[in-house]
């Protein structure tokens, strides 16, 4: 424990902010660090309890209380040794994950956390600036070739993981870079992509292949790949996105979010715009934006619109409005349902709860507008919630364009997973356990949203490396990669 009275000494702090006004102009990151003295101040709030909830808040276990008193002591580097011992990729988490550590901490109770995250990352950016980040080489091979399919942080980590131990990897990706929703699904401002950039590096360096523009299931055959490999993994996400099942679906200004979010990714990275949008550009420049889900993507294409020069946008989600405040004796330590509000929804939107959309409406075969009615959620007989539409409630919204951000139905089946021929679990997803991680076809693993469903990139990272270590098992037997 650093200091047992820092959490009575210090208040919480964490990183701030650009104005709005300011960030809105920019497609860079726009999180301000905090000064290492009051990094050191916030890691000495660590209370070092009995019983860590951090540790199991977080999906990967972060050896939290440990780094924290690192920082606060001025040992940075072995806070970086001790952060990497749980996770590949801090500088993805430390942006991008939501802290359920932070919900999971004592000091939650009194509604004022230990800022984790914010420490987290700081580690991990001091450790690149410092030039301790090095490339892991094997000191011997194993001889063993494992295929990974599929190069988001699932992906990633199974690969370097499994290069570390001494595997000949090879990581497939269909898109043009690797990353995969890291790349293509975050916005630059919330992640800009160098950090994954040099993290490629570092594992080409450490032994793993790179494959990109290869789609495993059309320009390589799944039986072709298990000929050559001694293993392979299927960490390719969960990518067939809900669709809105209305009428007038069909009209041009309609758009999945992920068709909309990856052409300004690849605008960032320099691409022509014929490269960026092949089948059409999408933007929302000078139109009534509408987007319908509330969760995490939605937010993005909120910030993404809002950066293109909407002239508005509204956000619509089907669930009720959630409370401002949990009720801690209730839900801590666990992950509690309360109203936030991204920095995407801070820069411009307007936010509507408990709405259902009806029909899409347009002319000449481009949307104007989206009828919609309020719904109530009650509690059946059966303790579930059930929605009805409340009468007379039926409005119409302005929509020259909407984007679809309401989640995803698993895999896209076409292709590897038909290929591949591995059993389904009830939700759609690659039947696997958290053990082996192995499917119902020998030498074929399946990690992350691909096993899981849509989940965050914490947990992604956490089941790569687990899937690498019942991988390294599968072939020698015995391993020594850490869980």
């Amino acid at each position: 424990m650093g200091k047992p009275t820092g959490f009575l000494e210090y208040a919480r702090r964490d990183r701030g902010y650009d104005k709005p006004a300011v960030r809105r102009t920019s497609w860079g990151e726009f999180v301000k660090p905090l000064p290492t003295p009051t990094l050191r101040e916030q890691a000495a709030r660590c209370m070092d309890c009995g019983i860590p909830f951090c540790h199991d808040g977080c999906p990967v276990n972060n050896v939290i209380p440990d780094w924290n008193n690192l920082v606060y002591r001025d040992q940075w580097r072995q806070a970086l040794a001790v952060l990497h011992s749980t996770n590949n990729f801090p500088e993805f988490t430390g942006r991008i994950c939501p802290a359920p550590c932070e919900a999971a901490c004592t000091l939650n109770i009194d509604d004022n956390p230990v800022t984790i995250k914010t420490i987290e990352c700081a580690i991990v950016d001091r450790g690149w600036e410092e030039g301790w980040i090095t490339p892991q080489i094997p000191p011997r091979k194993t001889g063993k070739r494992v295929a990974v399919i599929g190069s988001g942080p699932a992906g990633m980590a199974c690969a370097q993981q499994l290069a570390r131990a001494g595997h000949s990897v090879t990581l497939f990706e269909k898109s043009d870079r690797i990353g995969g929703l890291l790349r293509y699904g975050i916005p630059d401002f919330k992640m800009e992509k160098h950090l994954i950039d040099r993290r490629v590096e570092q594992m080409a360096a450490e032994g793993v292949e790179f494959r990109t523009s290869v789609e495993v299931g059309a320009t390589v055959e799944v039986a072709a790949l298990l000929a050559e490999c001694d293993a392979l993994a299927l960490t390719g996400g969960a990518e067939w996105a809900r669709d809105l099942d209305v009428p007038g679906r069909d009209l041009d200004g309609i758009h999945f979010a992920m068709d909309f979010l990856p052409q300004q990714n690849k605008r960032n990275a320099g691409d022509s715009e014929a490269a960026a949008a092949p089948g059409g550009t999408i933007t929302a420049k000078g139109k009534h934006v509408i987007v319908i889900g509330g969760g995490d993507t939605g937010s993005d294409c909120i910030g993404t619109s809002t950066r293109q020069g909407a002239a508005s946008i509204t956000q619509l989600e089907i669930l009720p409005q959630p409370p401002e405040h949990e009720n801690k004796a209730l839900t801590w330590p666990d992950w509690p349902l309360k109203l936030r509000t991204s920095s995407s929804q801070e820069e411009g939107c307007e936010r509507d709860w408990a709405v259902l959309t009806k029909r899409a409406v347009g002319t000449d075969g481009r949307v104007q507008g989206l009828e919609c009615v309020r719904v109530d959620w009650e509690k059946g007989a059966d303790g579930r919630f059930q929605m009805r539409e409340v009468a007379g409630s039926e409005f119409t919204l302005k929509a020259d364009l909407v984007l679809l951000a309401m989640g995803f139905l698993g895999p896209c089946r076409p292709g590897m997973i038909e290929q591949a021929g591995v059993a389904l679990d009830p939700r759609g997803n690659v039947q696997a356990n958290t053990v082996d991680y192995q499917t119902s076809v020998p030498k074929i693993f399946a990690a992350g949203d691909m096993r899981r469903g849509q989940s965050l990139v914490v947990w992604a990272i956490r089941e790569g490396r687990q899937c690498a270590r019942a991988i390294d098992k599968f072939l020698m037997g015995a391993t020594t990669l850490p869980r």
